[in-house]
């Protein structure tokens, strides 16, 4: 197991013992892997596929196509196709850290990153090509900060995108085949000031709140992101904030990093929904998240929007920990998952 994997770890549990509770609604058994208890086995035993067995992995289920999973993982690649398909994305362009431009001679390097952005216009985003959670994303405003970032990610990465800033509502839209069977809005780490209480003992507050509620997001007080943030507010950790005021601590709204969601699948406006299904079909998926950035609002006839990115395994750890009705939600989407796959 990669030090990554195990990174992931506590952040990948949910999959393996939703799937063990619900497998049995529709007849099948699960086997988890004992030791770390990430993969897994699992048998159909009705109909046509009884005996047939299909694996999963952390997020990644025998659903989604392979080819098509890896081209989704590849955030460049992927927006490489949306773009070709005529789906609205976002403007930005891939870089490499100096020791991939030497392997595959390639003069794209954080200093070519650096004059794109600059042709972009500041501020823009900078992020790794692969990875999820929403680590590693970075809203940044100047030439310190870029370098700063993309120094950061080219720690862990070797590719790093540099994108422009797109500003909006941030929608999740899950897919299974033909049907939206979940969506909802996610709305970046904030705390609320009372008047006496630091920014850094607000975000110690609700990172209790997280605990009590099994929620297993941790809030990283030393974030880099988090420093920026506030310091394009004029803020440090040591802030009080007036009372009622909300303080925005991330700009990237993934519930994985401390950001709250908002269940909208019933009012998703029809046109949101055949924009994703068709999405999903055309990235060759299955199963899928499609992340949308949209000026308005999601309940509403499609006017402006960028597609931001396409998961291949959305996973909904942080999201089934918000509440007893997502928990529910997720429970009954997994279950549509497993009749599909027994089909």
């Amino acid at each position: 197991m990669t030090l990554m994997s195990t990174r992931r770890l506590h952040e990948s549990l949910l999959l393996p013992r939703l799937l063990e509770k619900i497998a049995p609604k529709i007849g099948a058994k699960v086997f988890i892997e004992p030791e770390w208890g990430v993969v897994g086995q699992i048998t159909f035993k009705g109909g046509r596929s009884a005996g047939r067995r299909s694996y999963f992995r952390y997020n990644t289920l025998d659903l989604n196509p392979v080819g098509a999973s890896d081209v989704a993982k590849d955030k460049d690649y992927a927006n490489f196709f949306m773009k070709h398909m005529g789906y609205a994305t976002v403007e930005g362009s891939a870089f490499y850290s100096d020791h991939w431009c030497k392997k595959i001679g390639s003069k794209k390097n954080m200093h070519a990153a650096y004059r794109f952005a600059r042709k972009l216009g500041f501020p823009v985003i900078v992020k790794p090509n692969e990875g999820s959670h929403g680590m590693g994303v970075f809203l940044v405003h100047n030439r310190r900060q870029f370098y700063r970032a993309i120094k950061f990610i080219f720690k862990e990465d070797r590719v790093a995108l540099v994108q422009k800033l797109v500003q909006g509502k941030d929608y999740r839209i899950v897919v299974l085949d033909t049907k939206v069977i979940s969506a909802y809005e996610r709305i970046p780490l904030s705390i609320v000031g009372d008047g006496r209480s630091s920014i850094k003992e607000l975000l110690k507050k609700k990172q209790k709140r997280f605990r009590a509620g099994s929620r297993d997001t941790r809030i990283h007080l030393d974030d880099l992101r988090i420093a920026h943030k506030l310091a394009y507010q004029n803020l440090a950790l040591r802030s009080v904030p007036e009372r009622g005021k909300r303080i925005y601590l991330l700009d990237n709204a993934n519930l994985s990093s401390g950001g709250d969601a908002v269940d909208v699948t019933k009012p998703v406006h029809p046109e949101f929904k055949k924009l994703a299904v068709k999405l999903t079909r055309d990235m060759g998926l299955r199963f899928c998240g499609v992340d949308l950035m949209v000026e308005g609002d999601i309940r509403q006839k499609p006017k402006k929007y960028w597609v931001l990115e396409v998961n291949a395994a959305p996973g909904l750890d942080h999201y089934v920990k918000t509440g007893l009705a997502q928990q529910k939600i997720v429970e009954n989407l997994y279950l549509k998952v497993l009749k599909s796959m027994s089909r």
